[in-house]
């Protein structure tokens, strides 16, 4: 399975950074070889809005089940709950802490955002 992992550095030590849409960065983490691909966020990091919407687009082109992030604004959520990938917030230690919580059902799914949105 692939999932999304927001991240404050491109390896599975970084810590998982709590913004999704302004995360400097995402891995996308298959759960079965935690094989791993860094995206780099400066794009959506630096957007006037938005951020959240072009980030979900950009983990669901990349096949992701599920995200692994802090928080999440009601666009990006409604943009993730549309292409049917799940969100789990309020995570936090590195990215190879999050895969493990995740793997061993240690995460709660939310079933709305946990960020209000910017505008």
């Amino acid at each position: 399975m692939k999932i999304a992992v927001t991240s404050t550095g491109q390896e599975l030590d970084s810590p998982v950074d709590p913004r999704f849409g302004r995360a400097a960065y995402i891995l996308i983490v298959d759960t079965d070889s935690m094989e791993f691909e860094a995206l780099d966020n400066a794009e959506n990091l630096n957007a006037l809005k938005g951020a959240g919407i072009q980030a979900a687009t950009m983990i669901n082109d990349k096949h992701a089940d599920v995200l692994l992030t802090g928080f999440c604004g009601p666009n990006a959520f409604k943009t993730l709950a549309a292409a049917n990938i799940k969100v789990a917030d309020n995570v936090s230690g590195t990215v190879r802490e999050a895969v493990e919580a995740f793997s061993t059902g240690n995460v709660t799914f939310s079933s709305e955002p946990n960020a209000q949105g910017h505008w």
